[in-house]
């Protein structure tokens, strides 16, 4: 009889990423992997303390009805209520987490998954630590994205370089100067090894720095995918068929499945920006040989070495069923 995963998934596109790296790895004969999309109202803000064990904030609930799963993945902090709420009525249910779920009904959880530069929390036993973030950049989804976007960018001369452009982060807007910084080491890379570029940014990325950024770009042949675009998102059309990518620093997924490719990864730091915990990743990523630090001459570092703790994740979770 198959083991039942039940997967809560909140509406933000990071963690959804993650989990479903976690997910395509688990997809075997013996499991059922049932998504739950969970919609919030206003009161899904609230810190989990007061939520406590409930569907306050849902507005779905029926959603939860059906089978009781063997396992329980919850996917961010949003989702912890949910998973807690199963939890008090089904005893049996086992728990686990990606990312930290704060410290309400920490103890829960069979298993809480961390990124290296969460360790600077108290750490628990249940705590299992992988370099990054899970995602779902694989072989087989670059070879099909290549298959679906290579012609779209064949009229621009190579090397092609994919630049994915984040923005503001808590309490650390994405300066003007920030961003002409990282234009600007974006076109003096080109300048060295030639190409084009396949640029995207993000709603955190702001139209003013989004402005500079093109005007400093303007020159070299390009596509692009803004936000606000209603075109189909190439995303993943950028990472299969780039020679090379540049990254800015703050989305921990975006650099994570950058690093899922195996190509040379230039990530951006920028000045009076990143957190400790940005900073604490990017050196996880340095020290690891995923990426290196954009800056004069990044182009020597050829990559090669791929980031996939999707499928070291997955396994624990098996384990945890077996």
């Amino acid at each position: 009889m198959k083991k039942v995963i039940w997967v809560l998934l909140d509406n933000r596109m990071g963690s959804v990423g993650q989990a479903k790296g976690v997910m395509q790895e688990i997809n075997t004969p013996s499991f059922e992997i049932v998504s739950k999309e969970l919609k919030y109202s206003r009161w899904a803000a609230l810190p989990n303390f007061i939520r406590g064990a409930s569907l306050l904030g849902i507005t779905n609930p029926e959603i939860l009805n059906g089978n009781i799963p063997d396992l329980v993945l919850s996917t961010s902090r949003r989702t912890v209520p949910v998973a807690l709420f199963l939890k008090r009525k089904h005893p049996e249910i086992i728990l686990t987490q990606l990312m930290f779920p704060g410290k309400f009904g920490i103890k829960k959880f069979a298993k809480i998954f961390l990124p290296q530069h969460d360790a600077n929390k108290k750490i628990l036993p249940n705590f299992h630590f992988t370099v990054g973030s899970p995602h779902r950049v694989t072989q087989a989804t670059l070879n099909e994205a290549k298959d679906l976007w290579q012609s779209n960018f064949s009229s621009l001369p190579r090397p092609w370089t994919a630049v994915i452009i984040g923005g503001s982060i808590k309490g650390k807007p994405f300066t003007l100067d920030n961003a002409k910084a990282m234009a600007q080491e974006i076109k003096d890379l080109k300048s060295r090894i030639g190409g084009s570029l396949l640029i995207t940014d993000s709603r955190r990325t702001g139209s003013d720095a989004e402005k500079v950024m093109l005007e400093i770009f303007k020159d070299i042949p390009s596509h692009s995918f803004l936000w606000g675009s209603k075109d189909k998102n190439p995303l993943m059309g950028y990472y299969a068929c780039a020679d090379n990518l540049v990254v800015s620093g703050d989305s921990v997924s975006m650099c994570c499945e950058a690093c899922g490719t195996g190509k040379p990864v230039f990530i951006f730091e920028g000045h009076d920006w990143l957190t400790p915990k940005h900073l604490r990743f990017t050196k996880s990523l340095f020290d690891g040989g995923y990426a290196t630090l954009l800056k004069e001459n990044c182009e020597t570092f050829t990559g090669g070495k791929i980031l996939y703790p999707s499928s070291e994740i997955a396994s624990e979770i098996m384990s945890l069923l077996a």
